[in-house]
């Protein structure tokens, strides 16, 4: 039970700026969102990315529809953003998106925070399919950041 944490790095072989703001685009998330979650954003563009903006997502976990409403707690421009969800299926999700220059590239760190909600049944949820599942999705985005950044 409690706050659990997922933390992954990568370095992606492009300039800060631009790997920035290809994260920067609110719709790029479906573009690094496994397929079998059927991830769609609904806010409509352009989406003002800063700060108190607000996004409004639907996706399915396991064939149950969920809807998602995220807004980006702080803003730094070509070095972090925080989003946190104020509507949707935990009780707490808080990701940092950190992102420092290197030699060849960019090191993008994700640095998620997360609870689940109903106490013990949640808990046993992470342990039994949660905690894996978080896996799978950050496997997969690594795997398409690196497909769309980086040169081929």
């Amino acid at each position: 039970m409690g706050v659990h944490e997922l933390i992954r790095e990568q370095v992606v072989r492009r300039p800060i700026d631009e790997t920035f703001a290809f994260f920067g685009r609110a719709r790029n998330l479906q573009a690094i969102t496994p397929p079998w979650l059927g991830f769609e954003v609904l806010t409509p563009e352009p989406i003002p990315m800063r700060t108190g903006t607000v996004i409004d997502y639907r996706l399915r976990v396991h064939r149950l529809p969920l809807r998602w409403r995220a807004r980006i707690e702080d803003w730094c421009e070509e070095r972090a953003f925080v989003d946190r969800q104020i509507r949707g299926p935990y009780r707490l999700w808080h990701h940092l998106h950190e992102f420092e220059r290197r030699p060849h590239g960019t090191l993008v760190r994700d640095h998620v925070r997360y609870e689940l909600p109903l106490g013990p049944l949640g808990g046993l949820a992470h342990r039994l399919q949660v905690r894996r599942d978080l896996e799978r999705i950050f496997d997969y985005r690594a795997a398409a950041v690196r497909e769309r950044l980086e040169p081929r």
